[in-house]
C-alpha cells in the first residue's frame, strides 16, 4: 500500500508540468481588424490557441472582462497571471477594421459626428441607458443623436468615453459630457498607499494616506504618515502612486486599461 502511494505521488509529480498551461503575456496594444476578437489578438505567444474567438467587436471598441478572458485562456491551455490585476481590457479597431463612421452605425447613426445637417443639426454622443456612479461605460451604452449644436464639453469620439467610469448618475438620452466620466477609481479616500520616486538610479518610497479618490493616471493628494506633509502623486494602480519624472510620464501617456479592485 505504501509503495502504491509512493508511486502515485511520483506519477503526479512527473505529470504536473504536462498539465501546466503555456505562459503568455498580454499585448501592449490590443487591437483587432475583422471584428472577431481572438486569443491571438490579446496575447503574445498564444500559438495555435490564438485562433480561438473570445468576443465580437461590433463597433470601434469592445471592453472585455479580464477574469473571463483569463478563464478562456486557461481552457485553451494558456496561462496568463494578470500581473497588473486588470479588470477590463479595451480592444480597439486595428488595421483593416471598419472606419469609425461605419462603426457608428451600430450606435445609431452612420454619419460623422462633425457633419452638419440641413437645419444646422449636428450629431452628439448620448447615453443609451441610465448609469449609476462608478459604472464603466461600454460601447452599447452610447448612441448618436441629432441636436441643434454640440456642447463644448461633449466628446466627438466614443473612444474618449468607452472604458471610463461615470462620476455621477447619468440618465438615458442625456448628452455625454467629458466632466461626467473619469478613470475607474482604484485609490479611495483614506487608503494607505505606497508612493515611489525613481530617477537616474535613485529610488525612494514612502507610505501615505490618500486624501481623496482617484483612478489610474489621475493626481491625488497624499499625506505622509510620518511627517504629515501633503504631496501630490499620480496613481499607477491599487495602493500605488508615483512622483517625479515617472508621474509626468504617467500623465502624458495615460493608459486605456483600468486596474480596479
Amino acid at each position: 500500500m505504501r509503495l502504491a502511494l509512493t508511486l502515485m505521488a511520483a506519477t503526479l509529480t512527473l505529470a504536473g508540468p504536462a498539465f501546466a498551461g503555456r505562459a503568455v503575456s498580454l499585448k501592449a496594444d490590443t487591437t483587432n481588424a475583422d471584428g472577431v476578437v481572438t486569443l491571438g489578438d490579446l496575447f503574445d505567444g498564444a500559438g495555435a490557441a490564438g485562433r480561438l474567438a473570445v468576443a465580437q467587436r461590433a463597433g470601434s471598441t469592445v471592453v472585455l472582462d479580464a477574469m473571463a478572458v483569463q478563464a478562456a485562456a486557461r481552457r485553451a491551455g494558456l496561462d496568463w497571471d494578470n500581473p497588473d490585476h486588470l479588470r477590463k481590457i479595451v480592444v480597439r479597431a486595428g488595421v483593416g477594421a471598419p472606419s469609425l463612421a461605419e462603426a457608428r452605425t451600430v450606435a445609431g447613426s452612420p454619419a460623422s459626428a462633425s457633419a452638419v445637417a440641413p437645419r444646422g443639426e449636428v450629431e452628439v454622443l448620448t447615453f443609451a441607458r441610465s448609469l449609476n456612479a462608478g459604472e464603466l461605460v461600454q460601447p452599447t451604452d452610447l448612441a448618436w443623436t441629432k441636436a441643434v449644436a454640440a456642447p463644448a464639453d461633449s466628446p466627438s469620439d466614443p473612444d474618449q468615453v468607452i472604458g471610463m467610469a461615470t462620476k455621477r448618475p447619468v440618465r438615458a438620452g442625456s448628452v455625454v459630457m467629458a466632466r461626467d466620466v473619469g478613470s475607474a477609481v482604484v485609490v479611495k479616500n483614506g487608503d494607505l498607499i505606497v508612493v515611489t520616486y525613481d530617477n537616474e538610479g535613485i529610488q525612494l518610497s514612502l507610505e501615505g494616506k490618500a486624501m481623496g479618490s482617484a483612478g489610474v493616471g489621475e493626481t491625488v493628494q497624499v499625506q505622509n504618515t510620518q511627517s504629515k506633509k501633503i504631496i501630490q502623486a499620480v496613481v499607477t494602480g491599487p495602493g500605488t502612486a508615483v512622483v517625479g519624472p515617472a508621474a509626468v510620464e504617467m500623465k502624458s501617456t495615460r493608459t486605456a486599461r483600468y486596474a480596479v479592485r
